[in-house]
């Protein structure tokens, strides 16, 4: 007689705190509509849908006022974005429940399965790892990859406006750390890293 094997529990990717708002949105948004969308399975939620739906509106319309730098503007988009969080976490932990580990019926809600293994992120280049949002609104921080034999980098980076890039500005960058650059728009630069 041979033993059932038991089904691996399935878990939604709940880690949002360091994603930017921008990819937040579409997660929120994915995650409202497949709940929606299948009501007959996930009738039970533990937070009203309608609500949820409304602090991701409310959340999504402060991210544009919170771009200027205004500290009441961001203090507002943060409380915001921790709320819906909570939220969506809330209803990730039910959809797990719900799902009976069936990944098509997960699936359905909308939320996505946590990956089975990690798996390290690769590089944007051959010479830049990763481009990110620096501390504040205007700044980016680029991690290099280390280059055998090279004793500098020099990044350049541009704005882009209208799908071309506009005026290039050159940085020289002699060790392989987190060096921040500052553009004028965060969400519209192109970077080139010669050697």
């Amino acid at each position: 007689m041979t033993t059932p094997i038991k089904p691996k529990p399935i878990h939604a990717l709940i880690g949002l705190t360091h994603v930017t708002d921008g990819v937040l949105g579409p997660i929120l948004d994915s995650s409202l509509k497949g709940l929606l969308a299948s009501a007959n399975i996930y009738s039970k939620p533990p937070f009203d849908l309608a609500a949820y739906g409304n602090l991701i509106n409310e959340y999504k319309a402060s991210i544009p006022a919170a771009l200027d730098g205004s500290r009441t503007a961001v203090a507002q988009k943060d409380k915001l974005r921790l709320a819906v969080i909570k939220t969506y976490k809330q209803l990730a932990h039910y959809v797990e429940a719900a799902c009976n580990e069936d990944m098509a019926t997960f699936m359905l809600s909308g939320f996505q399965p946590k990956p089975d293994k990690k798996t390290a992120t690769p590089p944007m280049s051959d010479a830049i790892r990763k481009v990110e949002a620096g501390p504040n609104t205007s700044e980016m921080s680029v991690t290099l990859l280390k280059q055998k034999g090279a004793t500098s980098h020099k990044i350049r980076w541009a704005p882009v406006t209208g799908g071309a890039p506009g005026t290039w500005t050159e940085m020289v960058v002699t060790r392989v750390k987190k060096p921040t650059i500052v553009g004028p728009q965060r969400d519209i630069l192109c970077f080139l890293c010669l050697l």
